[in-house]
């Protein structure tokens, strides 16, 4: 008759254990990681007001059209280093364009990130502005003067930019 191992092994010793013990507090740990992640991170809304925000696109598709009819676009270049922008617009009458511009600059993806600058025209006609420090990411600059807008891109610190 063969006789029966009575040697009892430790729960901790079994490799099975530690695997189902594992897996739980792997999720628990992933748990609050994310928790941490919704409560440090700022997403914002895009806009608070959604509803009067959508009565307003009318008119503002009306801005985009008289930007058109005067043929006024704008040149964007942005350098985040030293933190200025410079703009270079143009127009049929480049007598009409004002001596200073506001300019909203709004992060793609976070509303928290948006901010006002005053763009001042200088000698040769380009439009300066003094910019806080941005954050990475692509960017939207909106340019405009009392009855007009126009909607220009640049990026910020991407991909080794």
């Amino acid at each position: 008759m063969q006789q029966k191992d009575t040697t009892v092994t430790r729960w901790y010793r079994e490799p099975y254990a530690w695997l189902v013990a594992l897996l739980p507090a792997a999720a628990v740990v992933a748990g609050f990681y994310t928790l941490r992640l919704a409560i440090v991170s700022d997403d914002g809304l895009v806009t608070d007001d959604y509803y009067r925000k959508g009565l307003e696109i009318n008119r503002v598709l009306e801005r985009d059209e008289r930007a058109a009819s005067l043929a006024i676009s704008a040149d964007v270049e942005v350098d985040p280093a030293a933190r200025t922008a410079t703009v270079r617009m143009h127009a049929r009458d480049a007598g009409a364009l004002p001596a200073s511009l506001r300019a909203r600059l709004m992060h793609s993806t976070r509303a928290g990130f948006d901010r006002d600058v005053v763009l001042e025209r200088a000698a040769g006609g380009a439009y300066f502005a003094a910019l806080p420090e941005l954050p990475p990411g692509h960017w939207y600059m909106q340019i405009e003067s009392g009855d007009w807008r126009v909607l220009e891109t640049f990026t910020v610190g991407l991909h080794g930019k």
